[in-house]
């Protein structure tokens, strides 16, 4: 019997590469930022900071030299109230750091997270109804005004975190009739009620890491429904889809790649990076390696896109890899 040796291509490295089918650069990454009252470093998340208006425009400086252009923004706010009245504010952190990106990177592409958590005193991604619950039809209204709000002021891509029932078309259509018709939508249609959102929680000043979002966020034992409520946002008008979170949701990633047609994007969220960061501080694991092997893994799983925390590093990495 002739054995096929599949060695024979890995012997040499550049047979190695030569046969390389996945590739990853700096163009596939959107940066997540937080922006907040004041600059200083997240202490959960080694390596990451909030970074105020004032200091804002350095740092778009600096990850615009290493070729990062695109950015999903999240305020960091003591300003919350059970509305999450702040959210409607023209002159709040978010419409005032778009004309900052704008005016410092004229390159940037702006993606703007809709939601109502990072403004609620309690939590929620939404309004709650007097039984506790996040009340549907109240909180996609108030999801059409933030959106307005920050298209007006600039955002390129309006990214709906929340998981509302209809929230898409509702968004897309209040768009459309404002004239807003080249303001993307980029869904967070799959989105699972995770245990790896803490560290995100307290950056935006949640007041519980362990609040229980599973009536509107997906079940991690669901599959199918995932793919089905990202199939009923490409319907009413999403230009493109997040998978969240990343690694632990490759297969719902893969599936949707076969099924749909516009762009695809995984969220490496801040309890993945955690993971990673603090491994590599104690020296558990290679920590370029790691990254490399995880942000490879998004793209055969079919994303366009990650938002990473890792990004900036990304970028470092592999412009030093340019000189070598």
């Amino acid at each position: 019997m002739n054995i096929l040796r599949f060695r024979r291509w890995r012997n040499h490295p550049v047979l190695r590469h030569l046969l390389e089918d996945v590739f990853f650069f700096p163009q596939h990454l959107i940066c997540p930022l937080f922006i907040g009252e004041s600059t200083f470093i997240h202490p959960e998340l080694p390596g990451m900071s909030i970074y105020s208006l004032l200091d804002l425009p350095q740092k778009i400086k600096t990850l615009s030299h290493l070729d990062l252009h695109c950015f999903v923004l999240f305020p960091s706010t003591d300003k919350k109230d059970a509305s999450g009245t702040e959210s409607l504010n023209p002159r709040g952190l978010i419409p005032k750091a778009i004309d900052i990106i704008k005016k410092t990177n004229p390159k940037a592409v702006i993606f703007a997270d809709v939601a109502l958590d990072p403004y609620t005193d309690h939590g929620h991604d939404g309004i709650l109804d007097k039984n506790s619950l996040v009340d549907n039809e109240k909180t996609v209204l108030a999801l059409e005004k933030m959106s307005l709000l920050l298209a007006g002021a600039g955002a390129d891509f309006i990214a709906p975190s929340d998981m509302m029932d209809g929230r898409v078309w509702a968004i897309r259509n209040a768009l459309d009739a404002q004239g807003f018709l080249s303001t993307g939508i980029l869904s967070y249609a799959a989105k699972y009620a995770s245990a790896f959102y803490g560290p995100f929680r307290s950056a935006v000043k949640a007041p519980a890491h362990s609040l229980d979002k599973k009536s509107y966020q997906l079940s991690p034992q669901h599959k199918n429904i995932g793919i089905s409520e990202s199939l009923e946002d490409v319907k009413e008008g999403a230009d493109g889809l997040i998978v969240k979170p990343g690694v632990c949701y490759l297969d719902i990633l893969s599936k949707l790649k076969s099924l749909v047609h516009i762009p695809l994007v995984s969220y490496h969220v801040s309890g993945e990076y955690a993971m990673l960061r603090y491994a590599s501080i104690h020296n558990a694991l290679d920590e370029q390696r790691a990254v490399l092997e995880t942000l490879h893994a998004f793209r055969r799983a079919g994303a366009d896109g990650v938002i990473t925390y890792y990004a900036e590093d990304y970028a470092r990495w592999h412009r030093a890899s340019l000189k070598l």
